[in-house]
């Protein structure tokens, strides 16, 4: 109990207790410092900063500062979008450039899985594995686009193949160190229990790893998009990689921010269903949320 009589419980709600001495004992609820400290809902001021930017913006292009030449304005970035959206190229194209990023992170996923299990639970998986997969990290991802293309064609082939190089290392990497930095004491309390190889992969090693694997993959759809980006350049006949092609040779300087946004808003919706994804599967694990 503190001194202006508020009782406080380790991961409660502090509430107040007032009453006369020898009578009832009344609970009140109190409001937390931090709530009354900070009265704007949260997503408020999470928007404060995006809004405030497009208003500068649309001040700057309005007042003759920013020339449409040069970038356009949000209001006809905005008119633009509307049109794309209404004439079907936005939705089309958005298509498009979805259905490669989800076949290139199930390809590049499953790859860069399958090498972290054989290196991470196994030493002599590690010995044949690791040493390879490292030195091919270090090659520019970008770089091996000609490779692909003669390789592979100029069709969909090496747009995939390149989101799936950028994906299964970012994944390869997390998901080895999210096994290598399993708790020794917790295999060793398993192996006391009674749990085999295989149970202690199960029960231990895997669910220990699931951290790592999570931050993995949202690095991998952030490298997704930005491999997108670079493969929808190579004779891309459709797609938002092909509609900025077009605005390029045409100056349309709308287009291609409306495309830009395009690929913030997929990206942000693909890290909010892998936040979504966290909560669901790590809920044993506490974590700092912030002050």
């Amino acid at each position: 109990m503190s001194g202006d009589g508020q009782v406080a419980v380790a991961g409660r709600v502090p509430v107040g207790v007032s009453g006369a001495a020898g009578g009832a004992v009344e609970l009140s609820r109190v409001v937390p410092v931090s709530a009354r400290r900070w009265g704007v809902p949260r997503w408020v001021r999470r928007a404060v900063g995006p809004v405030g930017l497009v208003v500068l913006w649309q001040a700057l292009s309005s007042g003759g500062a920013l020339p449409a030449d040069m970038l356009a304005s949000p209001v006809d970035i905005a008119r633009t979008a509307g049109g794309m959206v209404a004439d079907g190229t936005l939705p089309s194209a958005m298509g498009v450039s979805l259905q490669r990023v989800v076949v290139g992170l199930v390809l590049g996923g499953f790859v860069g899985v399958a090498l972290a299990l054989v290196s991470g639970l196994s030493r002599l998986g590690e010995d044949l594995v690791d040493a390879t997969v490292q030195m091919l990290r270090s090659i520019p991802w970008v770089g091996v686009i000609p490779l692909f293309i003669i390789w592979l064609g100029i069709g969909e082939a090496p747009k995939i193949a390149l989101i799936s190089v950028g994906v299964a290392f970012h994944l390869y990497l997390n998901v080895y160190a999210g096994i290598r930095g399993v708790d020794a004491q917790l295999v060793e309390a398993g192996t006391s229990l009674g749990l085999g190889r295989w149970g202690l992969i199960r029960h231990v090693v895997l669910p220990g790893a699931l951290p790592g694997a999570m931050t993995g993959l949202r690095y991998s759809l952030a490298t997704a998009w930005l491999a997108l980006v670079f493969g929808e350049q190579v004779n891309a006949d459709d797609g938002l990689g092909f509609l900025m092609n077009q605005a390029r040779e045409f100056f349309r300087t709308d287009v291609i921010v409306v495309c830009l946004v395009v690929y913030a808003v997929l990206g942000l919706l693909a890290d909010f269903l892998v936040r979504t994804l966290e909560r669901l599967l790590l809920q044993w694990r506490p974590t700092f949320t912030g002050q």
